[in-house]
């Protein structure tokens, strides 16, 4: 048997040697993380790029309209909500943004909305963003978790609360017939309940009657035909393939394409994956339509992002940071949106792109940090 002091010895021992290996990984951890704010540190200074801190979570670029209607909602002024969605009447797709804008708020925050509906019973404006707003807070009860780490308490609540946004969009498409967006609303609707593919179809044929290129109402149906929803692969392709033959001359719905090739990227292997011939023409094209598009298109700016993204895992980083430059200090967008923390996400990315674009810059006899070349 051991003797008392060889069992004291053995534990000072162990204790020791555990406070060695933290201390270790502690250290390696400071000066991981050193490196990582050196880089940062560079990227903003020398490239002219804004810190995380200073990356919007809600905005995929500059969006003035939507901030007075933010700051409307914010204040409880839904007249002032209510004007805002008649002067955009008959602008769909500024409307839709409108509408989502305001349905972001009363799910935080109804009030005001309430008090809009109480005063104008049969307002369509205030049915339509009431609808919206019942899809919005169905989906925050939900999360963006897998289905495996999302309670049944969630699953209830989320799908109480699309029963009644089904329930709300019909009064508003009743109330605004002419009007996509209810339809449009309508769409994550049929995501969250499952459709039948018949279903969803005839809410798309009311989409599509009232605005038959609706960017909105594709991003929202090419979801519902993306394999992680109700569809496949090959079914989101042949949807965006679809709606890029049917698009009129400088329609942004081209990019579809690479949207679709997006939600069902691997894990592994993108620079092969986006090496396609397919992939390759869907990235030009949507870098074409992006260039070519008015300037401060809201579209354009969400292309950007992704093109970004693209060329990042294609090792092409000089045309990353192209698209990062224009559209830095806005982050919600593809692919930053579907994590955590889309800022960190962002930034982490972006420094990446901006370390290889140092290496090239060092090539040339460049004077980086020494934390860079390490």
């Amino acid at each position: 048997m051991p003797t008392p002091v060889i069992v004291l010895l053995a534990i000072v021992v162990v204790v020791g040697a555990l406070k060695l290996f933290t201390w270790a990984v502690n250290r390696l951890t400071a000066r991981r993380l050193a490196k990582v704010e050196a880089l940062h540190a560079w990227v903003t200074t020398e490239f002219d790029l804004l810190p995380q801190d200073r990356q919007n979570t809600r905005r995929a670029a500059p969006a003035p309209e939507l901030d007075a209607a933010r700051a409307a909602a914010d204040r409880d002024d839904w007249q002032a909500c209510a004007a805002m969605l008649a002067d955009a009447d008959g602008d769909w797709d500024g409307r839709y943004r409108l509408v989502t804008e305001l349905a972001d708020a009363a799910a935080e925050s109804d009030d005001w909305l309430r008090a809009w509906r109480a005063e104008r019973p049969q307002d369509a404006d205030a049915a339509v963003v009431h609808a919206d707003a019942l899809v919005k807070l169905a989906w925050n009860v939900r999360g963006a978790a897998t289905a495996d780490r999302t309670s049944q308490e969630q699953f209830n609540t989320f799908h109480r609360l699309l029963g009644q946004a089904r329930e709300a969009a019909a009064e508003a498409q009743r109330l605004a017939p002419q009007d996509p967006t209810p339809w449009i609303t309508e769409l994550w609707i049929a995501l969250g309940l499952g459709y039948s593919a018949a279903d969803f179809e005839r809410v798309w044929a009311g989409v599509t009657a009232r605005d038959p290129h609706s960017h909105p109402g594709h991003y929202a149906a090419l979801q519902y035909w993306c394999a992680k929803w109700h569809g496949s692969e090959e079914e989101a392709r042949e949807f965006a393939d679809r709606a890029a033959g049917r698009a009129p001359a400088g329609s942004l719905l081209a990019v579809l394409r690479l949207v679709a090739l997006h939600e069902h990227e691997p894990d592994g292997g993108k620079d092969a994956y986006y090496g396609t011939p397919y992939a390759a023409a869907a990235l030009e094209t949507a870098r074409s339509a992006a260039d070519a598009a008015p300037a401060g298109d809201p579209h354009a700016a969400e292309i950007r992002h992704l093109l970004a993204w693209c060329y990042t895992a294609t090792g092409r980083a000089v045309e990353a940071l192209d698209q990062f430059k224009l559209v830095d200090g806005y982050v919600d967008a593809l692919p930053w949106r579907y994590v955590e923390d889309p800022a960190a996400y962002y930034c982490r990315i972006r420094a990446l792109v901006v370390r290889s674009v140092v290496r090239s810059l060092e090539q040339k006899g460049a004077r980086v940090p020494e934390e860079q070349s390490a």
